[in-house]
């Protein structure tokens, strides 16, 4: 957004880019504080509700749009980010906002996550994070712990957990947070940093589920706030997430890719020109 169109538009609370739609999050669901930390964001960003859009998939977080006054989508389930891609490529004079959780970003819609890293489009991507399936009865999610033991898996998956963060970095995100629900402010501050950031910004927020893994209330008093620095070098950025306690907070990436421009592209080989390669 320009300098003028910054000074010309209206002065806005976090409050006008909430619906008149009331949640139905479980009392201390952690996707509370997401909600009113991405109105503040935008807020702060002086941007109106009619030049945000979105988007999101299936789940508890996957409700976003609906509790907001901006455009919303609220797609079929892991297909969020196809269908934010395709939006903000026909409008790319739109902020385009994607919200999912850990089920639906990176189980059905795992495939999807890595290549919308890899083409760069400019939009955030807000993935909650809470470690299970909360809407459908508490299944182990791709980022469940191994050894998680409930009543659907007694005794822990067995399985590795998902790496979302090391994944987007080899995979070509431009702008990768890891942020926590329990410090609304940091997490606004860092939703900032990742919309104004030019390409594809990808934030994990922890965000606990109260009603399936009530011992993720302790996150509070285990995170690590400000623990990275952020670096232009994806390796170093991975191996730092690696070596790192999996609560550590913070921006962890920040590239210098260009984000995808579909117009440039056309550009560079005009219908014309391609057209004659067929005229022989």
């Amino acid at each position: 957004m320009s300098e003028q169109a910054i000074q010309e538009a209206p002065t806005l609370a976090p409050a006008d880019y909430k619906s008149a739609i009331k949640p139905v999050w479980c009392p201390g669901c952690g996707d509370f504080a997401v909600v009113n930390a991405l109105g503040k964001a935008l807020a702060s960003m002086k941007l109106r509700p009619e030049d945000v859009a979105v988007v999101s998939g299936i789940g508890c977080s996957s409700r976003i749009p609906a509790y907001t006054s901006c455009y919303g989508f609220h797609g079929v389930h892991g297909r969020s980010l196809a269908i934010a891609t395709g939006l903000k490529i026909a409008r790319p004079d739109l902020t385009v906002v994607v919200t999912g959780g850990d089920g639906d970003g990176y189980s059905i819609g795992g495939n999807h996550f890595l290549h919308a890293c890899r083409r760069n489009t400019d939009m955030t991507y807000i993935v909650m994070d809470n470690r299970v399936y909360g809407m459908t009865k508490g299944q182990p999610s791709p980022t469940t712990e191994p050894d998680w033991d409930s009543k659907l898996t007694p005794q822990g998956s067995g399985l590795r957990e998902f790496q979302p963060i090391v994944i987007a970095l080899a995979s070509g995100a431009n702008f990768i947070a890891r942020a926590f629900t329990g410090d609304p402010n940091n997490l606004a501050d860092i939703i900032v940093q990742a919309v104004q950031n030019p390409g594809f910004s990808f934030v994990e927020v922890l965000s606990p589920c109260v009603t399936y893994r009530p011992e993720q209330r302790n996150w509070k008093k285990q995170v690590g706030r400000d623990a990275f620095e952020p670096t232009s070098d994806a390796a170093e950025a991975a191996m730092r997430v690696l070596r790192s306690d999996p609560l550590s907070l913070g921006v962890i990436y920040k590239g210098d890719r260009a984000p995808y421009d579909p117009r440039a592209a056309a550009a560079a080989q005009p219908v014309t020109a391609i057209e004659k390669r067929f005229c022989v």
